[in-house]
């Protein structure tokens, strides 16, 4: 299938050296943290240097820790859109499940990202869709949130879904700090493609300290897709909903999808029991058919060697 490559190149897709404007919640970096190898040009702060994914994920050394400090609370967001497009229809546990190694791999929603764990709010990003490998999953659940500093490394994806809250600072604070954080990819998903966002779907991954767009492609009218190498998947935009497809499974399926398929299962597992039925229910006739014909032709041989013992029992009398 022919696809067509769109382009992603524009001003506030690139936005090197924008300081976020809305500086209560831009990302602040600790003075004792300061991973080198990364200059991101016209920020004050410096990001973590990109490692790919190893394909062996082992889970991280278990030693005694301390009780671990907590990320203060934050509101649920009002908008649903995270709940909308991500969890109810399945996405994200379906990505949850294929990407597998649940005690080192972190696929949530809506957890809070920092360097390190803050005392308030200041400096921490709340994207709607993280994941992250080798790490230690269950240290992000007790202290309900991720900490850079902590894990030993950054998140390897993030992907924010467009609201009319937020979608500004997705595009360009969220943008700077993701990058300055070291996150090897980040995405934008709008739902009504264009109506928030420039595009209906956007990816960039980060080289030497730089988000580079990721190609995006149209594979027919209301379908475009982009490949993920952080998740080994390629990102859909499909009529308005995000799928996740792999070259050897297909799309991952949604609630919807695996539902339909197990009633497609029960109603094939149905119909071949009612075949058989029917097979036997035939067979039984065929054989009830076959036991009539057999005693008839019994009663016409019996009626047969009746008539002639009767014929010759004449016969013999008349002589």
């Amino acid at each position: 299938m022919t696809t067509t490559a769109v382009e992603t190149n524009r001003a506030d897709q690139n936005p090197a050296g924008v300081i976020p404007a809305d500086l209560d919640t831009a990302v602040v970096k600790p003075a004792d943290a300061k991973p080198a190898g990364i200059n991101h040009t016209g920020s004050d702060y410096a990001g973590v240097k990109r490692t790919a994914a190893p394909t062996k994920r082992t889970a991280p050394s278990s030693k005694a820790e301390p009780a671990l400090a907590q990320f203060p609370d934050f509101p649920p967001r009002d908008d649903m859109m995270n709940t909308r497009h991500l969890h109810d229809v399945g996405h994200q546990p379906a990505l949850r499940l294929h990407l597998g190694h649940p005690d080192t791999t972190v696929v949530l929603g809506e957890v809070p990202v920092a360097w390190d764990v803050p005392a308030g709010r200041l400096g921490v990003r709340i994207p709607d869709l993280l994941v992250a490998f080798n790490i230690r999953h269950a240290q992000v659940l007790t202290q309900k949130g991720y900490s850079i500093l902590e894990q030993g490394k950054p998140p390897d994806f993030v992907l924010e879904v467009a609201s009319d809250h937020t979608s500004k600072k997705d595009e360009l604070a969220k943008w700077n700090d993701y990058a300055a954080y070291g996150v090897a990819e980040y995405w934008l998903f709008d739902p009504d493609w264009g109506l928030r966002y420039a595009r209906g779907l956007t990816g960039w991954t980060l080289v030497q300290g730089r988000y580079e767009s990721i190609p995006i492609h149209e594979s027919a009218p209301d379908q475009y897709y982009g490949y993920s190498a952080a998740l080994g998947l390629y990102v859909c935009w499909e009529h308005g909903a995000i799928r996740w497809y792999d070259t050897a499974a297909g799309y991952l399926l949604t609630h919807d999808e695996e539902r339909s398929g197990r009633i497609a299962e029960r109603n094939g597992r149905i119909a071949e029991r009612d075949g058989r039925i029917a097979e036997r229910s035939s067979r039984i006739a065929a054989e009830a058919a076959r036991d009539a014909a057999v005693s008839e032709v019994q009663i016409l041989r019996d009626e047969i060697a009746r008539l002639r013992a009767a014929t010759e029992s004449a016969g013999t009398e008349s002589d």
